[in-house]
């Protein structure tokens, strides 16, 4: 009888050990300076959609899923360093997920470093059943990058990456509307995405003219292609491995030749080494994001 209540002690502190870590691991991010919705009401295109976003991954690797409400969350610059240029970051996850951390709020406070005020953005998302089972613990994988299929269940026959896009546009107007609210200048709105959110990336530079960014960066983007840039296209920094089998690199490659044929600034990194999410490490991968600061600079955003 004794065995069978330690027993019981023990399955119920291992149950509420459980709880807080699920409950603790977006606590492990810095918190934003505030959290600002992109739209006033539902959504559009997501009205019907019942479910609650829900924090997952680990304390290591904190994710986000079931986003019914896209918002940004603001990361501002030190207002002593800061040059009046405003970056969304767009985290990567396969449409399913948000990366929060090295394609969030990481990214983000590297920005701040720049002298730059940075809007990590929480996309619509495919619905993930709470109760399916987790991923391989462990697993450093993200779903397929690139994958387009409609989703079944409750959001069947809905487009989620073009949402998502929709999503990465409504910010773009919101904070140039807003720019000088937040001490930086309408025509230097930029954003940086990774894999999936590469992909809202390249659906944002390619949508309406009033929703597109001054400048990008496209990261092992899903979704990059050849296809000829809108009039108007932003300036683009693009970034991958050539041994990332995720998304490949020649979508990345096909969308430079693109944006040079245009005449439209842009600049390609193909780094020997670092696979998707620029996971392998060891070569150049590892700065790219010094590599950007450096085209921000060439290109006049960080100057005050």
């Amino acid at each position: 009888m004794a065995t069978f209540h330690v027993r019981r002690i023990v399955l119920l502190a291992l149950v509420i050990l459980l709880g807080l870590r699920a409950k603790s691991t977006m606590a492990q991010l810095a918190p934003p300076a505030k959290v600002i919705s992109l739209y006033p009401g539902d959504a559009p295109g997501s009205e019907k959609w019942t479910w609650t976003e829900r924090a997952a991954g680990s304390a290591t690797n904190p994710t986000v899923q079931n986003v019914v409400h896209p918002v940004l969350m603001y990361y501002p610059a030190d207002k002593a360093k800061a040059v009046g240029t405003i970056v969304i970051v767009a985290p990567g996850g396969g449409y399913q997920n948000l990366m929060m951390s090295y394609e969030g709020v990481d990214i983000a406070k590297r920005l701040n470093d720049m002298g730059v005020d940075a809007f990590v953005l929480k996309y619509r998302l495919k619905y993930t059943d709470p109760n399916a089972r987790p991923a391989r613990a462990g697993s450093t994988t993200q779903p397929t990058a690139g994958a387009t299929t409609l989703p079944a269940g409750p959001q069947a026959g809905q487009d989620i990456p073009a949402l998502a896009g929709a999503d990465g546009q409504q910010a773009i107007r919101m904070l140039r509307q807003d720019a000088a609210t937040y001490g930086a200048k309408p025509d230097r709105i930029g954003i940086i995405g990774f894999s999936a959110g590469g992909g809202v990336v390249v659906r944002t530079a390619r949508g309406a003219a009033d929703g597109r960014p001054d400048f990008a960066g496209a990261i092992y983007a899903a979704g990059a292609n050849g296809d000829a840039p809108p009039a108007g296209a932003p300036k683009l920094f693009i970034a991958v491995a050539a041994d990332d089998q995720a998304v490949g690199f020649q979508g990345s490659l096909d969308m430079f030749s693109a944006w040079r044929k245009a005449n439209i600034p842009v600049e390609l990194h193909i780094f020997q080494t670092g696979a998707h999410g620029f996971a392998k490490k060891g070569g150049g991968a590892d700065h790219f994001m010094d590599r950007f600061e450096e085209w921000m600079k060439l290109n006049s955003y960080l100057s005050k």
